[in-house]
């Protein structure tokens, strides 16, 4: 994969097995685009032709994987509108990975490669499917 070998060495390893993980747990129907340097799995137009408000024409984005610096970023947009399944991942967290929990609203950030709990995340993908996100995202946008 071209995206994967332009990554600096030390995060490619990191970023096939996230990749894995999102492509088997994924809820069916999102769509995988690499867009200014990231992963992002988005609801396809096909799927939701209104698409993103904040960009016309554009797939409505529910994860994205962004190589830091420092760490790498999982932008989640389904546990920033769902305050369950954000407290289940941050308790869930906290019971199987020794390291503290890096996370803003929508952000994981994953800084030691030896303490990425792939199967946790993997769970965390399959709790928000596709047209549940859709329905979240309309009742948010149009209340």
């Amino acid at each position: 994969m071209a995206y994967r070998d332009s990554l600096p060495e030390e995060k490619r390893e990191m970023i096939s097995k996230l990749r894995t993980v999102i492509l088997t747990h994924l809820s069916e129907g999102f769509e995988e685009e690499i867009k200014e340097g990231a992963l992002e799995y988005v609801v396809p137009l096909s799927k939701y032709p209104q698409g993103y408000h904040v960009e016309k024409g554009t797939p409505l984005p529910f994860l994205s994987v962004v190589v830091q610096k420092n760490h790498v970023a999982l932008y989640h947009m389904g546990i920033y509108m769902d305050p369950q399944v954000d407290s289940w991942f941050r308790e869930a967290y906290g019971k199987q990975v020794p390291t503290k929990l890096d996370m803003g609203k929508s952000c994981i950030r994953l800084k030691n490669p030896t303490h990425i709990p792939y199967d946790l995340l993997g769970e965390l993908l399959e709790k928000i499917s596709m047209e549940a996100y859709v329905k979240a995202y309309e009742t948010l946008m149009h209340p």
